[in-house]
């Protein structure tokens, strides 16, 4: 009997073909599904629909399914956090948060306590182990579909008990296999927004309930008024389209200063930066040399940008539009992400 392994189910094609895959693989397959948030949900992986889907698809794949309550811990690691963020000016990833917090932190926990020797979902990334046997966390196969970029934050000791199995398959593949089996979640929709935000309310909403409106200037590069906002919880930094302002050509969010709730608008080339610096600088492996070269990805599908990383900045060898502080930069060397930290 293989070592038991766990595999978070989301109530997705993509973590239901992660169970089985494993189940045809002949491993001794348990699923969970995570309780993250008691309230409204219907665009994302915590609905009861979502849970209801991963425990059929257990069902139907003979395996046992167990559903675990994180509400608080969500709570207090992800939504808060959330809402603090956009309160201080900056533009967080709740998704990178949940998984660097619930996902590959209180699961893997908990999954060790219960004697579980692998954790496995259905990210589409792939892990593997040089000749020296030090593990490698590598972009999906799916490029267009890859997921690296929100792992960033995975290091040795958690990829050594990380499994991803549909990393070396292509959506049209996952879903191909999903239906051969005749799982129930072969077809189902990809579910792209924050779990805890439903569409009828919307992020506007959803803030406005948990924080006061910040109304304030907007201003231009020279401090100029050029208008008001209602709430600087509305803009993140690069943001052109809806700034609420005519200026008669195009303008971008440059800089958000929540102190006086000013947004300052400018045009394309008062956006550029030479640089950005890093919060929670982590690391797969050991931490490359200073100066070492790296391509520095700032979107979840952006096109990586080459850059020098010095220290706790990375130094782009071509100005780049300034990364909202919040957000990921995730550093590569080719397809493998050696790590990463947040924009300050």
């Amino acid at each position: 009997m293989s070592a038991p392994v766990l595999v978070a189910m989301s109530g997705g094609v993509d973590s239901s073909a992660a169970a089985a895959l494993l189940v045809e693989a002949g491993c001794d397959v348990t699923g969970v599904s995570l309780k993250l948030w008691a309230g409204e949900s219907d665009s994302g992986c915590c609905s009861v629909d979502d849970v209801e889907d991963a425990r059929r698809v257990a069902a139907q794949l003979d395996i046992p399914h167990y559903v675990f309550n994180f509400v608080d811990d969500f709570n207090a690691r992800v939504v808060d956090p959330y809402v603090d963020a956009y309160a201080g000016g900056s533009t967080p990833n709740p998704c990178v948060e949940c998984n660097r917090t619930m996902k590959f932190g209180r699961l893997l926990a908990r999954a060790e306590a219960m004697g579980f020797a692998t954790v496995a979902t259905g990210h589409h990334a792939r892990v593997d182990r040089t000749a020296g046997g030090r593990y490698r966390l590598v972009r999906g196969a799916d490029r267009a579909k890859d997921q690296s970029y929100v792992l960033y934050m995975l290091g040795q000791r958690e990829l050594a008990r990380v499994v991803l199995p549909v990393g070396e398959l292509t959506k049209p593949e996952v879903r191909a296999h999903a239906a051969r089996l005749g799982l129930r979640t072969a077809h189902k929709p990809e579910s792209m927004d924050v779990c805890f935000i439903s569409n009828a309310e919307g992020r506007a909403s959803f803030l406005g309930g948990r924080m006061p409106a910040r109304p304030g200037p907007v201003v231009d590069g020279a401090g100029a008024v050029v208008g008001r906002h209602d709430g600087v919880e509305a803009f993140t930094v690069g943001q052109r389209r809806g700034v609420g302002v005519a200026t008669g050509s195009r303008r971008y969010v440059v800089d958000i200063d929540a102190t006086t709730a000013t947004v300052t608008l400018g045009n394309r080339e008062e956006l550029l930066r030479d640089e950005v610096q890093l919060d929670g600088l982590c690391f797969v492996d050991q931490p490359p040399p200073t100066g070492r070269f790296v391509h520095a990805q700032v979107r979840a599908h952006g096109e990586p940008a080459p850059a020098r990383l010095q220290g706790d900045r990375v130094c782009f060898e071509q100005p780049q539009p300034r990364v909202a502080p919040g957000q990921v930069v995730a550093l590569y060397d080719g397809d493998a992400v050696l790590g990463g930290g947040i924009a300050a």
